[in-house]
């Protein structure tokens, strides 16, 4: 990607790892689209950030699950600029269920979960991929999660849907070269809001604690540092597609059986 006239679409970008990354992609002189699903203010105040670095800014209204939102916000950008340089698949869902509760999720949660996590980004590559290759080169990065790799996390279902998005970035891969790279992000516990809400605020401390005590590099992600991997992906690593990246300060090394004899 051009570093200095990019455009990229970040989903699920007025908070979190999505805002920490269009502000890298501002930093670099990246044009790029906000989207939201439903905080319209927070949205507009991070593309104000990222204005004020001198690029411009497009603030998109759409919930990834409904394919038609998907194709009309890549439509604008196209209207906006002409070209889609890079894709962030960042938009998610979940819903806190303990995964010894088998009767906390019902069907229509799964559905509720993929229809985001999983369907939502596939919809996005689709709507964005023509453009993508008549430009000659783009890069898609899917943010999916430690739970793809090691079946914890917040939800049976979630984990389910985040390691399907794993799987669909090989399939992808194949598909999408040589012009498009595609490849994926496994972040772990991540600090924020967003997190200590879901897990309630006592079980989140100890969580991180614990973490951060047990992991080799004795670190837990911050949105910015997940953020920089995925700037990694779009704008270096020219070579390399299909791949997932762990982000978790090498927990999942910890956690294997050789690690606990």
């Amino acid at each position: 990607m051009d570093r200095d006239a990019g455009v990229a679409i970040v989903t699920g970008s007025s908070s979190g790892v999505g805002a920490a990354c269009v502000k890298r992609l501002a930093q670099l002189g990246c044009n790029v689209v906000i989207n939201y699903a439903k905080s319209e203010q927070a949205a507009k105040e991070v593309a104000a950030q990222c204005a004020a670095l001198g690029v411009e800014t497009l603030v998109c209204q759409a919930d990834v699950s409904d394919d038609d939102a998907c194709r009309d916000m890549v439509s604008q950008t196209i209207e906006k600029w002409g070209r889609i340089d890079a894709l962030v698949n960042n938009a998610g869902t979940t819903k806190f269920v303990g995964h010894d509760d088998l009767e906390g999720l019902s069907k229509q949660d799964f559905l509720d979960i993929y229809a985001v996590n999983t369907v939502g980004p596939y919809q996005m590559t689709r709507a964005a991929v023509p453009h993508m290759k008549r430009g000659g080169r783009g890069a898609i990065v899917n943010v999916a999660s430690i739970a793809a790799i090691t079946g914890v996390g917040s939800s049976i279902a979630y984990a389910a849907s985040k390691g399907a998005m794993v799987t669909m970035t090989l399939s992808l891969a194949r598909v999408l070269g040589p012009e498009i790279r595609v490849n994926t992000v496994c972040p772990g516990f991540i600090q924020g809001e967003w997190l200590a809400e879901g897990m309630g605020r006592e079980r989140y401390e100890a969580t991180k604690s614990f973490l951060e005590q047990s992991s080799p590099l004795r670190r837990t992600a911050t949105a910015d540092s997940v953020a920089e991997a995925i700037v990694y992906f779009i704008t270096g690593a020219d070579i390399v597609t299909g791949e997932t990246l762990i982000l978790d300060g090498g927990n999942h090394l910890a956690q294997t059986p050789m690690a606990r004899r």
